[in-house]
């Protein structure tokens, strides 16, 4: 069944959730919104479109989830607690049974994080979803790329290149992302491709250690590489000490997922930089968080980013860039 605008954005309405600092939610021109007293405004955009940020066999549960997740993970880069959102749906057909499974995997993630929905638009066109995502944060606490210092170790969260190697593998038929796969291995990796964990609770907690950070979304080489130029410092990266998970190196072998994990996109993971003395302390918050945190190279002098196994400058996914 297709459903008519207005039906279309009655269905998501009756998704959301009331709340205090939501002082005029969906239903008029604009929201009306009251922030904390004293904190700031953390907003970040993220659109994504079929064929290019997922594959156009994309369960509808899936692409929801997504939508949402990145933007939470650009909130989590910023050690920003999230708060408010809208969402823009072009839909070449606003089918009934994709609004309600998309919406299921939207609000999944949202309740998780208590994020309200307050606003957006709708289009028939191409499948292209975009969010922006607001968050808080009190003055002088949000994260940044500029802060690193010399010295600093690097650090990241989880595994890496596991959804690249995904969709290496959906790319060579070798894997399909529409149906859950009863080998282990390959059910994984598709789950990191299709629902990218947004790490928000490391961000917050990383606000007492971390300098810098940035979220994984183009690659490890490129986006440590942001880090490098907007501090003016070099990032020197151990490609054996990078966090590979055993599901990766099983079905693309030690060179293939060293290669997704530095060059790999859609991870979402953070990389943060932090001073050497707080070494116990982030392992201790890795413990606690039940989450690995693992150290990967150092901040020295001069600039871009090393790695002994690669050059930064072939780095990771570009928008209109010939290389992919």
């Amino acid at each position: 069944m297709s459903l008519a605008e207005f039906a279309l954005i009655d269905r998501i309405l009756a998704r959301t959730t009331a709340r205090a600092d939501v002082v005029l939610g969906i239903g008029d021109d604009a929201a009306l919104l009251q922030p904390r007293a004293g904190e700031q405004l953390v907003i970040t955009t993220d659109t994504l479109n079929s064929g290019v940020h997922f594959p156009v066999e994309t369960p509808a549960y899936d692409i929801g989830w997504k939508t949402l997740a990145v933007n939470l993970s650009d909130l989590a880069a910023m050690g920003a607690r999230p708060a408010w959102c809208t969402l823009a749906l072009s839909l070449p057909d606003a089918d009934a049974d994709w609004i309600e499974a998309f919406a299921d995997g939207f609000f999944a993630l949202a309740d998780e994080h208590d994020i309200v929905l307050v606003g957006g638009d709708t289009t028939r066109g191409p499948l292209s979803l975009s969010v922006t995502a607001l968050g808080q944060v009190a003055p002088g606490q949000a994260l940044r790329r500029d802060r690193a210092q010399l010295g600093d170790d690097i650090w990241v969260s989880g595994t890496l290149g596991d959804a690249a190697g995904a969709l290496r593998l959906w790319q060579q038929n070798r894997l399909k992302v529409a149906v859950a796969t009863l080998l282990s291995d390959d059910e994984t990796l598709r789950e990191r491709l299709l629902r990218p964990i947004p790490r928000v609770t490391l961000g917050l907690r990383l606000r007492a250690y971390a300098h810098a950070a940035v979220d994984i979304s183009d690659g490890l080489l490129s986006d440590l590489g942001h880090i490098a130029a907007r501090s003016g410092v070099r990032a020197e990266v151990e490609a054996d000490a990078l966090p590979i998970s055993s599901a990766l190196r099983e079905q693309l072998g030690r060179e293939g997922a060293r290669d997704c994990a530095l060059r790999g996109g859609d991870d979402y993971e953070l990389c943060f930089t932090v001073a050497p003395s707080q070494r116990d302390a982030i392992h201790a918050l890795s413990a606690s968080l039940g989450l690995p945190l693992t150290r990967i190279g150092r901040i020295v002098e001069g600039e871009g980013v090393h790695c002994a196994d690669a050059d930064a400058t072939d780095g990771g996914y570009q928008h209109f860039s010939e290389r992919r």
